[in-house]
């Protein structure tokens, strides 16, 4: 029995993770159609920032419902409804000629994005118990950067074969169409669903909890406030890098040196590694203390991020490590603060938790994409970005630093209490 277990606990974890493997398809795509549009519809790059403005708030808005939607309804179904609506909207928005469409879809987009995350989260926490949750989420959060690295090999591919900007919006996502139907098929939400007992967990209370108690859970724990807003300076940093590393690489004529597209793949390989080993890292050379990996991090960073922009770009074995460094430490961390949901909030809030933390991120995301545009725009230096993008990241440390501050007052008050665990 424990063997038959142990195979569909790998087994959905593996599936999990093979669907989110192609869910950058349809939203990490924009980057590098980014260029292609603001030259054919002949808009700045300040309002590009507003289109991927849109998308992250309209994913802000949806981890806010959806995460606490994923604590009552079945994971499987909305992980697989959000793909296929998000493969919809993309074909759509290939198809439009105008900015204030486009616009609108890509905030759909957004929200049918974020039907995946906080789900899945909460089906991995059904599956797997305290002491592996750290590898369990390392492996989640890998695969996300590894659906960065796909999308970007993708989008290389399409442009090196002369593929106008519109295609990126159209043949990436049929892999996620087709990964969202085999986790339809074998996905199960929780060890009951599969024929096997539901594992009994420590901060167990009663099943029927009101949508409005869960968020009010959420905001009774200020320590969980402050791990949120230092995951939202981490996002902000993270997309500033996604979405921005491939404009500043491309340059006026990326076909003059076509070695820089190879320079910003290095970017999402590091964010793959980092998320794995971090995630490993946490639970055995950190001790399971997420915040301390987090801190470590996320000043790794920042002086990565500042060593991009004070050293030669025109080295590419340089710039490659350097990229592959800042990918490995901006995202790292990400793998770290989602099983801080269940330790701080208990697992029966697993998926509202991820949710609102989630929200955070993409809300600081989001006010970023236009901040960034609109700054490359004045100082027309692409280059600047890298030192925001280190301030950013010191940011994150600072908060986390309170949170871990304010957690163990929390600890020493109720000791091991209400799923708070040190």
């Amino acid at each position: 029995m424990r063997s038959s277990f142990r195979s569909q606990q790998w087994k959905m974890l593996l599936v999990t993770m093979f669907c989110y493997l192609f869910f950058y398809t349809g939203r990490h795509n924009f980057g590098w159609a980014a260029k292609g549009m603001a030259t054919s519809l002949n808009v700045p790059y300040s309002y590009i920032g507003w289109i991927s403005f849109s998308m992250l708030l309209g994913y802000a808005i949806g981890q806010f419902i959806n995460g606490n939607l994923a604590d009552r309804l079945s994971a499987r179904v909305m992980v697989t409804a959000g793909a296929y609506l998000s493969v919809l909207t993309n074909v759509a928005v290939s198809y439009s000629d105008s900015i204030t469409a486009i616009m609108i879809l890509w905030a759909l987009n957004g929200y049918f994005q974020s039907m995946a995350w906080a789900p899945g989260g909460k089906l991995i926490s059904n599956w797997w118990n305290e002491a592996e949750l750290g590898k369990a989420f390392g492996f989640y959060t890998m695969a996300a950067g590894l659906s960065s690295v796909l999308t970007y090999l993708l989008s290389i591919v399409l442009l090196q074969q002369g593929m106008e900007w519109r295609m990126l919006f159209r043949l990436p996502v049929l892999f996620l169409l087709g990964a969202a139907t085999v986790f339809l098929i074998a996905a199960r939400d929780k060890p009951s669903d599969a024929g096997l007992a539901d594992p009994i967990q420590k901060d167990s209370v009663p099943e029927k909890i009101s949508w409005l108690s869960r968020y009010r859970k959420v905001l009774s724990h200020p320590h969980f406030l402050l791990t949120s807003l230092a995951f939202g300076f981490e996002s902000m940093a993270r997309y500033g890098l996604i979405f921005w590393v491939p404009v500043h690489y491309l340059g006026k004529n990326w076909k003059d040196n076509p070695g820089n597209l190879w320079v910003t793949f290095l970017l999402p390989v590091g964010m793959a590694a980092g998320a794995l080993s971090f995630g490993v890292l946490s639970d055995s050379l950190f001790k399971k203390n997420r915040i301390h990996s987090i801190r470590f991090g996320m000043s790794m960073s920042a002086l990565m991020a500042l060593s991009v922009y004070f050293l030669p770009a025109n080295n590419l074995l340089l710039a490659g490590f350097l990229m592959l460094s800042v990918g490995f430490f901006v995202y790292g961390p990400q793998s770290c603060f989602w099983p801080l949901s269940p330790e701080m909030l208990g697992r029966n809030y697993t998926g509202t938790g991820i949710g609102f933390m989630n929200m955070f991120g993409y809300v600081f995301a989001a006010l970023g994409e236009p901040l960034f545009g609109f700054v490359i725009d004045r100082a027309g230096n692409t280059n600047i970005i890298f030192i925001f993008i280190a301030g950013i990241c010191l940011l994150s440390v600072v908060m986390i630093s309170w949170a871990k501050r304010a957690w163990n007052v929390v600890i020493q008050a109720v000791p091991q209490s209400d799923g708070v665990n040190g």
